[in-house]
């Protein structure tokens, strides 16, 4: 098996190249929410829902999405229990990278993403959202609260430590 591009948080700026940005995904069993952050990785924004179809289509699909926006690395949501575990659905989401890392070279974090979906929600509800509307924003809306959490994160890592 290959190297693998798995990094953290905190270390993922230095594995950036120049002029490059993030891509963040929540990864469904039937969608993959989009969301790009601005180049100075401080502001994250929803992209684009993704219908999964096969592991061959759904590559192709994000790679013409890192193309088309001159990403340099990958936040990926880990769905991790409320009491701290990693059950099945975290699994699911380590094999879904594991299977990307041949066909996408870049570096990737996996990020908690506990509750995003439904602060999503809550806040499409808040907002008087139809629950069609909601159905067709959630994905790439809770893919941008994961990669917000993780630009955040990556912030005050810089601010800790000036080096990184």
């Amino acid at each position: 098996m290959g190297r693998s591009n798995l990094t953290e948080i905190a270390d993922l700026r230095a594995r950036i190249e120049p002029g490059r940005r993030i891509l963040g995904l929540d990864v469904g069993s039937k969608t993959i929410g989009l969301a790009l952050s601005n180049g100075s990785f401080l502001v994250a924004t929803p992209l684009q829902t993704i219908r999964r179809s096969n592991l061959k289509k759904d590559s192709a699909a994000l790679l013409s999405a890192i193309e088309d926006n001159k990403v340099g690395a990958l936040v990926v949501g880990l769905p991790i229990n409320m009491n701290g575990t990693e059950g099945p659905r975290c699994q699911s989401i380590r094999q879904f990278v594991a299977n990307l890392q041949p066909a996408i070279a870049l570096p990737v974090a996996l990020w908690d993403e506990r509750l995003s979906s439904a602060a999503v929600n809550r806040m499409l509800i808040d907002a008087d959202a139809s629950r069609k509307r909601r159905a067709e924003v959630v994905d790439k809306l809770a893919a941008a609260y994961i990669l917000q959490g993780a630009l955040d994160r990556m912030a005050n890592a810089a601010a800790e430590d000036p080096a990184a």
